[in-house]
């Protein structure tokens, strides 16, 4: 558990840097939590309890610089602060440490199993989300989750995250254009959670089975000799 001292000064978000200046490998370090985020902006919809965060910097310690994981999930804290949104994560201002973090392994070696393995586990972050797609003999998605303050590999695919109320996974799908494997949310049954654009194209066919059904009963009523639109 983190503790801070407020009775000494702490900076806000808004006057500590909100960004490392580190540019991303590849387009991959944005999309794969850009499609995980606009999932949950649809399932969550309802609730402001919630933040899931791309690129932001985790500040621990005002002296120190943040940590960045290519995207992290925390339950429990104001979705929205105000139109400006958060520059960054200070954590003796939210004091809720982050439930999930994300590391997406590039070409360029980030040090995601070894020195942030240790970073997050000393900050208590309870799920470490691992996906390296170059990834051959191992899987290429490892979920590891803080038991007595050591992450322990959790077996499966999709993995299933009691304490978030989803699982996470990898599967072969079409996103951005794009097709080939990428991380999704999935239900405790293991069904995976349509996209925005699945979902709109369900909608669409529901829409056309509903026309085609009220098609049909118009055309029995007429057989019946009764005038469905005469039929309030």
């Amino acid at each position: 558990m983190l503790e801070y001292n407020l009775s000494k000064y702490l900076p806000s978000a808004d006057e500590l840097p909100d960004s490392d200046e580190t540019p991303v490998d590849n387009e991959l370090q944005e999309l794969i939590p850009g499609l995980l985020k606009s999932i949950l902006l649809i399932l969550w919809a309802e609730r402001m309890d919630w933040l899931f965060a791309i690129d932001m910097g985790i500040y621990l310690d005002p002296d120190e610089p943040p940590i960045v994981p290519d995207a992290f999930l925390s339950l429990g804290v104001e979705r929205v602060y105000d139109e400006e949104l958060r520059p960054s994560y200070v954590l003796w201002d939210e004091n809720v440490v982050p439930i999930l973090t994300l590391e997406i392994v590039s070409q360029n070696y980030r040090k995601e199993y070894t020195k942030k393995l240790e970073d997050y586990a000393q900050m208590g972050v309870l799920y470490y989300v691992i996906y390296s797609s170059r990834r051959r003999r191992k899987p290429r998605l490892e979920v590891h989750k803080l038991i007595n303050g050591k992450y322990q590999l959790q077996p499966g695919n999709p993995v299933w995250l009691p304490e978030i109320g989803l699982g996470i996974g990898c599967e072969r799908g079409n996103y951005s254009g794009v097709s080939r494997e990428w991380l999704y949310w999935y239900n405790e049954a293991g069904k995976r959670y349509p996209t925005p654009k699945e979902q709109i194209q369900q909608e669409a066919q529901r829409a056309e089975q509903e026309a085609e059904r009220a098609r049909l009963l118009a055309e029995k009523l007429r057989e019946l000799g009764v005038d469905p639109d005469a039929i309030a």
